[in-house]
């Protein structure tokens, strides 16, 4: 049974209590009565006992299902679609910002933080913050990493950063990256350029990208030997793209040097564990497809690597082969750090590979609709080994910022505009709480946009 026993020990420990003493008690009758009287789901949009039940029933029957088949069960999702504050004013298409997060993981927040405010320097220093370790190896298991191979922190930015400064390069050392990467690791290298004499070589392709092979190829030609690093973005933010970052590890090893993988939009997005990838480094953002609260993220090293990397804050010298040095940023957020094991728990209910299959159908669902417009382009593969949630469009005679605000005006869809290098349209990202009734404003919007 994919909703673990775990989450709900860990969650509603009262409720434990109360089963062990009644043990003829079944376990899907506690799930109901653990959500509803324990208040995790009882905002105002949640309070009524029928909805709580609601929730708890379609998690345990998509729980039954295989993927494909619960993909499809509208009903089960638009229960789901309960657990989240959706807006009633603005259809959000734009989920790979930032995800919202579920009832449960606003109220685990709240409740850290209240807990905190009672005694701040007792309550986050003595108490909470020795939550991490539990955290830590939670996210682990998750990632299928070691505990001693991953550093909490507040997002990707901040974990690549920690690789592109912390790495000991020289005048004249070559680094690969592609013109989709993200503009903050775009920029960060250049400042490490900038600052140490590094070359920076630049790979293009066609857009959208449709073979594998042709990327790989592409990053083996540009290896010379002054290279040092291969920075791989998992999954280009601009079009929703998923590039070969286990084969292109296992070229950077082919040819022993670092290969940096940019995870923010692959990590409970896609269904796969950091250590398939086989890398050195990975970083993602906790906030986006796992919908922890906002500004959480983590790192992930390589044991071996750990001590070929510099903090981007200081550590003492005994830290030098321990993940955690990474971590002393000072004061943090306890709060919303501690409820990212709340969100994990949420996700795991759903399990990454419904959650994969649910979204692939969704992206389905409104491109077959518009496909056959005649001034539409794709930016983005419609297949599902190059793409998944993130997918992007264009109509030809209007710029992306226009095409958005046309979107929003008329059918109140809020998208991302992009326009960078080829890619010139907004960036469409539903989520699992997203519905087939607001994919279907948003294909009336684009067939009336391609109208004018």
């Amino acid at each position: 049974m994919r909703v673990t026993w775990f989450l709900f020990s860990s969650l509603f420990p009262n409720f434990i209590a109360q089963l062990q003493k009644n043990r003829m008690n079944p376990r899907r009758s506690f799930l109901k009565k653990a959500f509803i009287a324990s208040g995790t789901l009882s905002l105002s949009n949640l309070a009524h006992k029928t909805l709580a039940e609601d929730v708890a029933d379609a998690l345990n029957g998509i729980a039954q299902m295989t993927p494909d088949f619960a993909a499809r069960q509208e009903t089960e999702w638009n229960r789901i679609r309960q657990a989240y504050t959706t807006s009633t004013s603005i259809i959000n298409l734009n989920n790979g910002g930032v995800s919202p997060q579920p009832k449960v993981v606003q109220e685990a927040t709240k409740r850290y933080y209240t807990y905190s405010n009672e005694a701040p320097s007792y309550y986050m220093w003595r108490i909470l913050d020795q939550g991490r370790e539990p955290l830590r190896a939670k996210l682990a298991d998750f990632a299928g990493v070691s505990p001693e191979e991953l550093a909490i922190n507040r997002n990707t930015t901040e974990a690549i950063n920690t690789i592109i400064f912390g790495l000991n390069l020289s005048v004249g050392d070559e680094i690969i990256l592609t013109k989709y990467d993200y503009p903050n690791m775009i920029n960060a290298w250049k400042q490490r350029a900038r600052r140490d004499g590094l070359v920076l070589k630049w790979l293009d392709f066609d857009i959208p990208i449709t073979d594998n092979e042709q990327v790989v190829e592409a990053f083996r030609q540009a290896i010379t030997p002054k290279t040092k690093v291969l920075h791989i973005t998992h999954m280009i933010n601009w079009t929703g793209h998923i590039m070969p970052a286990k084969a292109l590890c296992q070229l950077a090893k082919e040819y022993n040097v670092f290969s940096l993988v940019d995870g923010a939009h692959t990590f409970a997005h896609l269904d796969f564990k950091i250590a398939d990838l086989g890398c050195d480094f990975y970083g993602t953002s906790l906030h986006k497809w796992l919908c922890a609260p906002f500004g959480t993220g983590l790192l992930y090293i390589r044991k071996e690597k750990i001590k070929e990397v510099w903090p981007l804050l200081a550590a003492p010298e005994q830290q030098d082969d321990n993940i955690r040095k990474f971590e002393n940023i000072g004061t943090r957020s306890f709060a919303t750090e501690q409820a990212i094991s709340t969100a994990l728990d949420f996700h795991q209910a759903i399990g990454s590979a419904t959650k994969l299959a649910r979204l692939n159908y969704l992206r389905k669902y409104w491109t077959e609709q518009v496909k056959d417009i005649e001034r539409i382009t794709f930016y983005s593969s419609q297949k599902d080994e190059h793409s998944a949630a993130l997918f992007n469009f264009g109509l030809k005679g209007i710029d992306a910022g226009p095409l958005h605000n046309q979107l929003f005006s008329s059918h109140k869809v809020h998208t991302s505009p992009i326009q960078w290098e080829k890619v010139n349209g907004p960036r469409v990202t539903p989520h699992v709480y997203t519905s087939l009734y607001e994919l279907d404003r948003l294909v009336e919007a684009i067939h009336q946009a391609a109208k004018v």
